[in-house]
């Protein structure tokens, strides 16, 4: 089993479902990047944040020794922490990343948020999280312009084939675009029904951006962490237009919040340490919802975001 790609403006092809590392445990991760290559998955998103690269570059260069896939059939995706953004850090941590991963270049590199945070010496701690070494949020002094141009240097120096950034609204995009030698070939967003950003979705592709989805199942992936939002929004697995389409297509409710996403263009990256549920997430597109089917999942939209710093009591109003 495999994904389609999509292609990027640089020309690189891009699995259009793949595997996200966030939330994924240590102590599991390389089994579990391991057995995600053994169904099929080519692409794996991870970050310097989630803190897990290490055991992820181990599960993927097992996979690779087993000969179930070479380097050049994986898509490696990793993130610039809000504590690099100054110019002279951005290179140093990539570098530092890919030695975790075990890797001589990022398929794809991605600015994870739109902030700058004061460095952190990842002798001090790493990663280093939203906080100084004092555990204070203590703003950075890099605009977005020069990080960018720092990120484009990455790719002149071969560590990263495609940059990209995530967490960025329509303003910061036009003006990313009016700067950019290098265009980002990706925007990585929130996105689920009951947040569905349509109008963002529409520029990116009216600027040849290709949107990688992240937390598809909305609610889902922030039960386990204390926030009163995702503790109180209804879960879509269990919403009555989700359910409902789910067993017309004799589908999970899974498969079709991916499908949803994947139908209008977008890439998915869900996780799950159950093979079983692996397999169903990476098949969400051998089948078709109809148009009717597709607005009224839309129509869920409640401009609800869960992912905000806010929400985890870190004063940071990026989304404001």
């Amino acid at each position: 089993m495999s994904s389609p790609t999509i292609k990027l403006n640089n020309g690189h092809e891009m699995p259009q479902v793949g595997f996200g590392l966030w939330k994924v445990d240590n102590a599991n991760c390389a089994d579990i990047v391991y057995n995600a290559i053994k169904v099929g998955y080519r692409l794996f998103d991870g970050a310097c944040d989630y803190g897990n690269e290490k055991e992820a570059g181990e599960g993927v260069h097992r996979a690779i020794k087993d000969g179930l896939c070479t380097r050049s059939d994986l898509f490696i995706v990793s993130k610039l922490w809000n504590s690099f953004h100054d110019s002279e850090r951005v290179a140093p941590i990539c570098k530092k990343q890919l030695e975790d991963w075990g890797l001589e270049y990022f398929d794809l590199y991605v600015i994870h948020f739109p902030v700058s945070l004061k460095y952190v010496d990842p002798s001090v701690r790493y990663p280093p999280g939203w906080t100084d070494e004092n555990d204070k949020v203590t703003p950075g002094k890099a605009t977005l312009e020069s990080t960018y141009h720092a990120m484009e240097d990455l790719v002149d120096q071969g560590l990263t084939r495609s940059i990209g950034v995530s967490n960025y609204g329509g303003a910061l995009m036009l003006d990313l675009l009016r700067y950019a030698r290098i265009r980002p070939a990706t925007l990585q967003i929130e996105h689920h029904p009951y947040l569905v950003q349509q109008n963002l979705v529409d520029l990116c592709k009216a600027e040849g951006i290709a949107v990688t989805a992240y937390s598809s199942f909305g609610p889902q992936s922030f039960r386990d962490l204390d926030m009163e939002l995702g503790k109180n929004t209804p879960l879509l697995f269990d919403h009555p237009t989700i359910k409902k389409v789910a067993e017309k297509h004799g589908k999970t409710p899974a498969q079709v919040l991916l499908r949803w996403a994947t139908q209008r263009g977008l890439a998915v990256i869900p996780k799950s340490a159950s093979q079983d549920r692996l397999k169903q997430n990476l098949d969400n597109t051998s089948f078709d919802l109809g148009e009717e089917e597709v607005r009224e999942i839309s129509g869920l939209d409640k401009k609800l975001r869960f992912n905000d710093p806010l929400n985890y009591g870190i004063p940071v109003p990026c989304f404001a």
